[in-house]
């Protein structure tokens, strides 16, 4: 009978290695993410293209690096791209993949597992566990105390770094450092600097994942963007036994004992071992269903395939459907409308963002008349003065100057500036310019006559390229205010 029991037990070990075999938990694959996502965050605002960020909103400069190519103010049309496709690319990921986001991307949740995981539990010890995110260290010890005083130091350091880097992205790095030689004339820096990373050391130190249940919008929106096809973290009752009371949605009724449902149940695979409960960071019971408070992180999956595993079979819950897993209505629809609705706007906001990027102007012009409406000078001649504002967007000295367009443009002269002047990369310069007539453009006894003017400016240098056309209007005299 012992023989037989051992070889039992023999052929369920070698079962579990079996079904373990080559599987990588979702817990590393996870850290791989972060690692990726936090050397992206940390090299990112170093990497320049021709002298411009990859990316930049610069408010110091007023500008907007995006791949290499510098933006003025101006030209901000572009944000509005930009914006549409982070939100609908996060509700395109949602949609398919819960919060995968939350659980994979998101900063807090990167910042909560290296304070947590990392300095707490690997670094100190002061937990005992990875695995059990819901005990509390015993703070009543002493050497606990001296362990969390040093886990929050070590954290502001890096809170500290993951606010400088955060800056980055608005002040560029070589100007942050260099304003931080000079703290009395950057009051504003600085305090964003402490302000932010004192944010961080709060948050991830007391508010910890309050924050995603209680603070973040998106864990409401969720409900929104989930549909049936939708794969999240979610528990097989079919397998593993009906724990709460309803189903589908209707889980949240009143709950039940657990064991008494399950021994109600003898084909019920559940062992009600709470491995996916303790290690669980919202602190919540993944068997409920569907719940805002879940960050899919996929702990509980690893949990539960760690426990099934090691009995030979697949794990309760899953990175699935509940048209897959629990209503059982075949594979996950991955290209159903909604998804491709998402993805079809994604993609035509994308082309649209490259189509209008690919139209900047390296050169800006402001075209503005003077108080002054004109000068009448002798033989019927007349000037109009106005005030340019240049800009130079490229990323290189140019030489610029103007030219009169159409009918005009021997019918008018440039007075002043009789000579190209230069601009430097990323500065603006205001010019004051005179028009004159070479002869008589109307002849109207009873008002002043405003003529359209087409103006050319161009960078001598490169005047295939960089040229822009602007409109304004000449204002001609009446006839009797003419000098013979």
């Amino acid at each position: 009978m012992e023989a037989i029991v051992n070889e039992e037990t023999k052929s369920k070990k070698n079962q579990a290695k079996e079904y373990l075999k080559g599987w990588v938990p979702y817990r590393i694959k996870r850290y791989w993410a972060y690692v990726a996502a936090t050397i992206v965050a940390l090299v990112m605002p170093w990497i320049t293209i021709g002298g411009n960020h990859l990316f930049l909103l610069s408010f110091d400069h007023k500008k907007l690096h995006l791949a290499g190519v510098a933006f003025d103010m101006q030209e901000l049309y572009l944000m509005p791209f930009l914006l549409m496709l982070l939100f609908l690319g996060i509700f395109a990921v949602t949609a398919v993949g819960g919060r995968a986001w939350c659980g994979w991307a998101c900063p807090q949740t990167i910042f909560r597992v290296i304070y947590r995981d990392g300095i707490e539990t690997k670094l100190l010890g002061l937990r005992k566990r990875i695995k059990n995110k819901q005990k509390d260290p015993d703070m009543s010890k002493p050497e606990n105390q001296v362990k969390k005083v040093i886990a929050i130091l070590l954290w502001s350091i890096l809170a500290f770094i993951a606010a400088a880097d955060f800056l980055w992205f608005f002040v560029p790095p070589e100007d942050f450092f260099k304003y931080l030689q000079n703290p009395s004339e950057h009051m504003m820096l600085f305090g964003m600097l402490i302000g932010i990373a004192l944010f961080i050391i709060v948050d991830v130190i007391f508010i910890k994942e309050d924050f995603c249940v209680y603070i973040c919008p998106y864990s409401r929106v969720q409900s929104v963007l989930y549909d049936d096809d939708t794969i999240m973290a979610i528990y097989d009752p079919n397998r593993g036994g009906e724990i709460y009371q309803g189903h589908g949605h209707d889980r949240h009724k009143e709950y039940s004992k657990t064991k008494e449902l399950l021994a109600a149940d003898p084909t019920a695979e559940c062992t009600t071992c709470e491995s996916c409960v303790t290690v669980c960071p919202t602190h919540i019971d993944i068997r409920k269903g569907l719940q805002l408070e879940c960050i899919n992180c996929l702990e509980c999956v690893d949990a539960c395939t760690t426990v099934m595993g090691a009995l030979g079979k697949p794990s309760l819950v899953k990175w699935s459907s509940e048209n897959e897993t629990i209503y059982q209505k075949g594979k996950t629809n991955y290209f159903r409308p909604k998804v491709i609705a998402y993805f079809t706007v994604l993609a035509i906001v994308l082309v649209a963002l490259f189509v209008m990027g690919s139209k900047k102007e390296h050169m800006l012009l402001n075209v503005n008349k003077t108080t002054r409406l004109y000068k009448v000078l002798d033989h019927g001649r007349v000037e109009n003065d106005y005030l340019f504002l240049f800009a130079n967007t490229d990323s290189k000295k140019h030489t610029y100057y103007f030219e009169i367009e159409g009918d005009l443009k021997n019918k008018i002269k440039i007075i002043r500036p009789k000579e190209p002047f230069s601009i430097a990369p990323g500065k603006k310069r205001k010019k004051v310019v005179v028009l004159r007539t070479k002869e008589r453009l109307a002849n109207n006894a009873r008002k002043d006559t405003p003529i359209p003017v087409t103006i050319k400016a161009f960078a001598t240098d490169d005047k295939e390229k960089i040229a822009v056309e602007r409109h304004t209007v000449f204002v001609y005299p009446r006839s009797d205010l003419l000098k013979k």
